[in-house]
């Protein structure tokens, strides 16, 4: 928590006791279905909560909107986002059912009201978002086939409606196509050696007709 507390200091009592649950959760599911690795749950909330909130030095999203994780695996970077933004709805998918099986958990043993998970590939969604945000789950060119047409046409935020996707390493080839990407990287927000390489891509996306 203190490393939280060091980058987030005016996380509310609420906050701060959710985020603390974290690591128990993970913890306890982790030994019946394994979605995170041990290195990673001993360093949970630098390589996975800190990591995910990176999104949030990038982008506060304001209350109402709605965010969209794809590939969540289990539970990044939505459920830490839901906790820092708890007046945001965010709709945290993925395809594998063991997965959002801890999902569930997780998001009920923090008794977080504004997260909706379903059990689906992204493609078969209806509804549209301000932003959807990932954890390199594709290549940026297969990620947007997927999510294209799920996003908001009204603007609300100082950036535009899009993709916000934690990448790490060299982007250059993966970007070539999207001239209209912006890559943040993480180190000029995080000083820990881990965000070194780590970064947000921004990469705005217009509506586009059912």
């Amino acid at each position: 928590m203190k490393l939280l507390l060091k980058y987030y200091p005016d996380l509310s009592d609420q906050q701060i006791s959710q985020f603390e649950k974290l690591k128990e959760l993970y913890k306890d599911w982790n030994l019946k279905i394994n979605v995170v690795s041990r290195k990673d749950i001993d360093e949970l909330y630098l390589r996975h909560v800190l990591h995910s909130l990176g999104i949030a030095k990038i982008q506060k999203f304001i209350p109402g909107s709605k965010i969209l994780d794809v590939g969540t695996g289990g539970g990044f970077p939505g459920i830490p986002l839901a906790i820092l933004f708890p007046e945001v709805q965010f709709h945290l998918v993925d395809s594998i059912a063991k997965k959002i099986k801890v999902v569930n958990e997780v998001v009920a043993g923090l008794n977080l009201q504004n997260v909706t998970i379903t059990n689906a590939r992204v493609e078969s969604l209806n509804d549209r978002y301000d932003f959807i945000v990932s954890r390199a789950v594709a290549q940026m060119d297969t990620f947007v086939r997927w999510v294209y047409l799920a996003v908001l046409k009204k603007n609300n935020h100082e950036l535009k409606n899009g993709i916000l996707y934690l990448k790490g390493g060299d982007l250059t080839d993966e970007l070539l196509n999207f001239p209209a990407a912006t890559i943040y990287p993480l180190k000029d927000y995080f000083e820990e050696d881990f965000f070194e390489t780590k970064s947000v891509v921004h990469l705005p996306l217009k509506f586009k007709k059912k």
